[in-house]
């Protein structure tokens, strides 16, 4: 039977490669996203046919309802939870409420996402769920908030990644260093900050370069895949070199 996934924040970037992917493989694929256009674009240039869009402000509590209601009935075999950032918070010093706000965000949704869909794949006895996690949570990589919510967000990983294991249900994660996505942040930095740009690849990135949307797929392609069948809870580093961590 053909296999269903979900993929969400996949108009552009690491969700659309990862879209593009998993049509190519023969998989049905929604993607939710609040892009409309990119979204549009995007679902109908998947190879095959029946893949689908959801046009979804994540943010908005009552779109946030519908979509859950949604997906509760689709019994989707994967799902990549891509959706995350930090909602333009950089100050260190900012209030809690900041710090609730990019948790929900990047933690807070795919936690809510996961509890409508596992209860299909422990019937099935078996799903695949992975996480676009970031090398900021292992480092000091960005702004406090967006680091925290990265952590919990590995540590939920490790934890219910475990606990459903049993069920043949694989939950991880993938940690991207720098990746450059069209319209993104270090796109951004290199058409307006240049010398910046090609500082941090310098100081920054053992490998030299930025990394692509598609090499991270690649990553997530594996870890959705019945060859990551001895991995729940796993959470992977793909970031060039880019961190120095121990992990």
């Amino acid at each position: 039977m053909q296999k269903k996934a979900l993929v969400t924040g996949g108009s552009r970037g690491i969700g659309a490669a990862v879209s593009r992917d998993l049509a190519a493989s023969g998989v049905l694929v929604t993607v939710a996203s609040r892009s409309s256009d990119s979204l549009s674009n995007l679902v109908s240039s998947l190879p095959g046919s029946g893949h689908k869009k959801y046009e979804i402000d994540f943010q908005d509590s009552d779109e946030l309802a519908l979509f859950l209601e949604s997906i509760a009935i689709e019994e989707y075999d994967i799902v990549v939870n891509n959706l995350g950032g930090n909602l333009q918070f950089t100050d260190p010093l900012d209030t809690y409420d900041s710090f609730q706000k990019v948790m929900e965000y990047n933690l807070g949704n795919s936690v809510k996402i996961n509890s409508k869909v596992i209860p299909g794949m422990i019937k099935k006895k078996w799903g695949r769920i992975t996480h676009v996690s970031s090398i900021s949570a292992l480092e000091n990589q960005g702004p406090p908030q967006y680091c925290a919510a990265k952590a919990a967000l590995n540590a939920y990983v490790r934890s219910v990644g475990r606990f459903i294991a049993p069920q043949g249900i694989i939950v991880t994660g993938v940690m991207p260093g720098a990746v450059m996505t069209e319209g993104g942040y270090w796109e951004d930095v290199l058409k307006n900050r240049p010398q910046h740009g090609e500082e941090f690849l310098r100081h920054r990135m053992a490998i030299g370069r930025f990394g692509t949307p598609e090499e991270i797929s690649a990553v997530i392609m594996f870890l959705v895949s019945e060859k990551a069948s001895f991995m729940p809870g796993a959470v992977v580093l793909a970031d060039g070199g880019q961190g120095r961590v121990f992990q």
